[in-house]
């Protein structure tokens, strides 16, 4: 039986932009059921402006791991047990927020088994991940707040404001789509190449936007240059939510598996996840209401190679990206 109302409750995901990202869909069914709690977040510094102006998340805590990075923990230790939370949930799987967790004197503790001061929860759960697996991660996450409610999980949430709505109208006066060609690794990066065949072989009636960080910005310059068509460059020049806002008025969100695909779901925008060295069934496929899966139509037996992907192909050939036929990402256009 679900335990009463609780008053007060964090949610630690202190992991990569993504995951932040896909543990939203926790606050989200936490609200639904619970809308009277009060639902708070620490995250990794760097992510804080995905809840600027959030309409329920009531307190974002930070956590520097560049700066003083232990002595912040501590501090956030300290911060986070004079909160007197009723709940925490640690979607995090390391011994960090397992310390977090640990002190927070909250009545529930819940998080996944798998982290090394899971003894200290009050509940915990396993968190497998195989290339046979059915669960989304969303679905694997929703467990740890299964003694607060009941049904299923809801989609990841972000809300950008009508500021970024307004902001991005500059770039879309005519149908366009994104492009958000960067990963943080290789193996999960559709080839520079690749992006550029798609490119010549749209409509040049469609406008392109290329999205992404600073460090993203060479790549998408090398991508313009060689496209032979006009491109907006706006990797390193919009917040997360004003890239959300972005995403959610195109013809179609173009990503790798990667956090882009995340932030697309988490605004219902149209979205073509490419996926090259992993797969799906890993559970971090896009959520939105129109979305498509683009990977390689036979089998490889070196694929998938690793969940996270690698620096560079194990076998030398990448054929898991190469072989995907350019078509795939065209016909989603007619």
């Amino acid at each position: 039986m679900p335990v009463p109302l609780k008053k007060r409750i964090l949610i630690i995901q202190t992991a990569s932009l993504g995951d932040v990202i896909l543990s939203t869909a926790l606050a989200e069914t936490l609200h639904a059921q619970l809308p009277d709690a009060e639902i708070h977040y620490l995250i990794k510094r760097g992510y804080e402006s995905l809840f600027r102006g959030h309409p329920f998340i009531g307190k974002v805590m930070v956590w520097d791991k560049r700066s003083n990075k232990y002595a912040g923990l501590l501090k956030l230790a300290v911060e986070v047990r004079k909160n007197q939370y009723n709940a925490v949930i640690n979607v995090h799987r390391f011994a960090s927020s397992g310390f977090i967790s640990a002190l927070s004197g909250a009545g529930i503790r819940s998080g996944f088994s798998k982290n090394p001061l899971s003894f200290f929860y009050t509940h915990k759960f396993r968190h497998d991940i195989s290339k046979d697996a059915s669960q989304h991660e969303t679905e694997r996450n929703h467990k740890l707040i299964s003694m607060l409610i009941k049904g299923n999980s809801h989609k990841p949430g972000l809300y950008p404001s009508a500021e970024d709505f307004k902001f991005i109208e500059q770039y879309a006066e005519s149908p366009y789509i994104t492009l958000s060609p960067a990963s943080l690794w290789f193996t999960k990066q559709y080839p520079e190449e690749k992006w550029i065949d798609f490119l010549r072989n749209i409509s040049p009636l469609i406008h392109v936007m290329l999205l992404g960080s600073e460090a993203d910005k060479q790549m998408c310059e090398r991508i313009a240059a060689e496209a032979g068509r006009n491109i907006t460059l706006l990797a390193g020049k919009l917040s997360f939510l004003q890239s959300a806002a972005l995403m959610k008025g195109a013809l179609m969100n173009y990503v790798n598996d990667s956090a882009p695909q995340h932030l697309a779901s988490a605004v219902n925008a149209q979205v073509a996840a490419i996926f090259c060295s992993t797969v799906p069934a890993f559970g971090f496929g896009p959520l939105s209401d129109i979305s498509h899966i683009i990977e390689i139509e036979t089998a490889l037996n070196c694929r998938p190679c690793g969940l996270h992907g690698y620096r560079q192909c194990p076998m030398g050939h990448f054929n898991c990206a190469h072989q995907i036929q350019t078509k795939a990402l065209t016909d989603l256009l007619k």
